[in-house]
């Protein structure tokens, strides 16, 4: 399983993805069709047309990485998405949710104090 942290952005490509690109080809995705810096250490989250595949790719300073998974049985869930534009921004909950097959209109957030210091 992948490490995700709340200090990372996790961008979903909205449309459909054929799973066979590599680095390269799901980088291209991300500067052309994202319109997003592949190198921003940002993690890019892709899924197969059948939805029973994900990819997520990140820059990590020196090169590529890519985390894989194929399901057996089942979908990964697609969240919700204003589709004017083919990029999402979601938590690392809500991906972890996605991969963990959690649906996601059924989550409820408890209220939490959240502490957001102010800029200089």
């Amino acid at each position: 399983m992948i490490h995700l942290s709340d200090k990372c952005r996790y961008l979903f490509y909205t449309g459909d993805t054929d799973m066979r690109k590599g680095f390269q080809g799901l980088a291209g995705i991300v500067k052309q069709e994202m319109k997003c810096d592949v190198l921003s250490g940002d993690i890019f989250v892709f899924l197969s047309r059948r939805r029973n595949r994900i990819k997520l790719l990140r820059f990590e300073g020196d090169g590529y990485a890519i985390f894989y998974k194929r399901l057996e049985k089942g979908t990964f869930e697609m969240p919700k998405y204003d589709s004017l534009h083919h990029t999402m921004l979601v938590t690392d909950n809500e991906l972890l949710f996605v991969l963990k097959g959690v649906a996601l209109k059924k989550v409820k957030y408890r209220p939490r104090y959240a502490h957001f210091p102010l800029c200089c």
